[in-house]
């Protein structure tokens, strides 16, 4: 589950952002929108505890994640969420195999080959375990993206703006993977965007609605 309460957070010479409260429970599906700017990405960064609030608390999947020192808090997070960014960061210098690999070594755990097979199994995408992602498509390397997110069995499926820069056909298949894959895993699945394709993919989903900058002095 994911609960804020009165939470906001400042960047140097930046307006405050002031977030609603939020409360998502295990499993459950949160669409989180709003314009470029109003938030979306450090709301994320501060769910999956990249980021520190400036105010108030955020617990997920019962821990307090302000709370864990820096070295929790890593593990916690490699460990807990599955984190689909908007720029993918995936290492051209390394097979898509070793990419998936690197997850282990963050969470702290033994490298499990299988697994690994079988989340791009999953996707669809086992063919491409030895190619390097500068030989991908974009489709293809969102799916290794994603099969990457949910390697661990996340307890928080996180994805930023996951339909930027796709066709009509990509967008609904990529928005159909996501809520499969967080199915799979027992996922809570939370999906920031503003594209209208990805908002009618998500019909019935609970909604966050982050409007304009806001200051919280």
């Amino acid at each position: 589950m994911i609960r804020t309460l009165g939470l906001g957070f400042r960047y140097a010479s930046a307006p405050a952002l002031a977030f609603p409260d939020v409360d998502v429970p295990q499993g459950g599906t949160l669409l989180l929108q709003g314009r470029s700017g109003s938030g979306k990405s450090t709301w994320l960064s501060l769910v999956a505890g990249l980021l520190s609030p400036g105010t108030g608390q955020v617990v997920v999947a019962g821990h307090e994640v302000a709370r864990l020192a820096r070295g929790e808090r890593d593990l916690w997070r490699g460990r807990t969420i599955g984190f689909l960014p908007q720029r993918l960061h995936l290492s051209d210098a390394l097979s898509v195999e070793r990419n998936l690999a690197l997850v282990y070594f963050a969470a702290g755990l033994p490298l499990d080959h299988q697994a690994i097979h079988a989340a791009l199994l999953a996707l669809d995408v086992s063919s491409l375990a030895a190619r390097r992602p500068g030989e991908l498509s974009v489709g293809q390397a969102q799916r290794v993206a994603l099969a990457r997110a949910i390697l661990l069995q996340p307890r928080v499926l996180l994805a930023d703006e996951p339909t930027a820069s796709l066709d009509d056909e990509a967008a609904a298949a990529a928005v159909d993977l996501l809520r499969t894959s967080a199915q799979r895993c027992g996922a809570t699945l939370v999906v920031a965007t503003h594209d209208a394709r990805a908002r009618d993919a998500l019909q019935g989903a609970q909604v966050l609605r982050l409007e304009t900058l806001a200051s919280t002095e």
